[in-house]
């Protein structure tokens, strides 16, 4: 497989990105809703908020290399059979809203944290504030970071079930241009 696209196909580096991308996004919400099973105090609490956070600034990472490979990869694959025209622009609205949803995510936790005097840990390194303290602003960051953050459930299950109806009652090939070749 090329990593480079080809006109049915994303190639291997979009195809990695992308699940990549899921596998960190499952890694994010996972850690901050299991984190909330533990005590206020608790070290399993701590550690699952400390992955929270470096996974996600690991998305604000992987969010610059995915815009970088979209840019080098070569143009996106063609749908067979053809999409409508508001098909095809609902796709782009989407795909721009998880963009925007994996970019203003990990700064608004990361302003967040340096609002609240906290340290912003990333795999042993300590990352610089991005703002002074203010208790107040961290908690109107925080609330729209979690608003946002409920927001990105339904755009994930939206993004998923288009690909799984497009798959399934469509029975395009959209779903198939990003899966994963196993074997030949």
């Amino acid at each position: 497989m090329s990593w480079k696209n080809t006109t049915d196909r994303y190639g291997s580096l979009s195809v990695a990105m992308h699940w990549l991308m899921l596998m960190l996004l499952v890694g994010v919400y996972a850690c901050i809703n299991l984190a909330d099973v533990f005590p206020k105090g608790s070290s399993a609490r701590a550690d699952l908020k400390t992955w929270h956070y470096m996974l996600g600034l690991c998305v604000f990472a992987l969010v610059a290399l995915r815009l970088a490979t979209r840019a080098i990869s070569g143009p996106a694959p063609g749908i067979e059979p053809r999409i409508a025209r508001w098909q095809r622009r609902m796709a782009i609205v989407i795909h721009i809203a998880l963009y925007f949803f994996m970019i203003v995510m990990p700064l608004l936790g990361w302003l967040t944290l340096s609002a609240e005097g906290e340290l912003i840990p990333f795999f042993g390194l300590q990352l610089p504030p991005l703002i002074g303290q203010d208790q107040s602003l961290a908690h109107s960051i925080k609330d729209v970071h979690e608003t946002i953050g409920t927001i990105g459930y339904y755009l994930i299950g939206l993004h998923a079930a288009a690909a799984l109806f497009h798959h399934y009652v469509m029975r395009d090939n959209t779903l198939t241009r990003m899966l994963p070749r196993v074997g030949r």
